[in-house]
């Protein structure tokens, strides 16, 4: 990836998930800003103000929120409890609907090959570890600096539960409970 953006160039902002699914280890982002010698910001959760080369960033930490600063160009990982993303520009969806890469083109089904040579904007660049002068030894499995030995799923029960009725009393009452046992605090 940092090979990629570096062949794409000049870029302020990278954004990227918090971790892949397959192995949960949450690298990829930090590692890309560690090979492109950037700034990273990790578990955002909502851009602040992009002025004067700098950005504002709140992110979601153990503790609770943090807001921080950090100099552009700059690579940001965003944690699930993000915003989601605005809803598409249904024009912009149908005016990309029928783009498509080199590799998609080859396995046929083509219903509107005429569009391809008259729109070039439906002709998505599709690039090879190759194609960025990136190391293939540096890429998948081999090029992964962690191995993930196994994943368990943890299943957490409550032993006791407790139900309150949302009156400003018994939210107190809970609260001032989980004060006294350090629960929260």
């Amino acid at each position: 990836m940092a090979t990629a953006i570096k062949k794409i160039g000049k870029c302020d902002i990278i954004i990227g998930g918090r971790q892949a699914i397959d192995g949960d280890t949450a690298q990829v982002g930090p590692q890309v800003a560690e090979k492109l010698g950037l700034t990273q910001i990790t578990y955002a959760e909502e851009i602040l103000k992009v002025a004067d080369g700098r950005i504002t960033v709140k992110r979601h930490i153990d503790g609770g929120i943090e807001t921080v600063e950090g100099p552009l160009p700059i690579v940001i990982t965003v944690n699930g409890s993000a915003a989601p993303c605005r809803p598409r520009n249904a024009k912009l969806v149908q005016k990309y609907k029928h783009a498509k890469t080199v590799t998609e083109k080859q396995q046929g089904n083509l219903d509107y090959t005429d569009l391809y040579d008259n729109r070039d904007y439906l002709n998505l660049a599709e690039w090879s570890v190759a194609d960025v002068n990136g190391d293939l030894a540096q890429c998948g499995l081999s090029g992964s600096p962690t191995k993930v030995k196994s994943i368990q799923n943890i299943v957490f029960q409550a032993k006791e539960s407790k139900t309150i009725s949302g009156s400003d009393h018994d939210v107190e009452n809970l609260i001032v409970e989980l004060l006294a046992n350090h629960t929260i605090g």
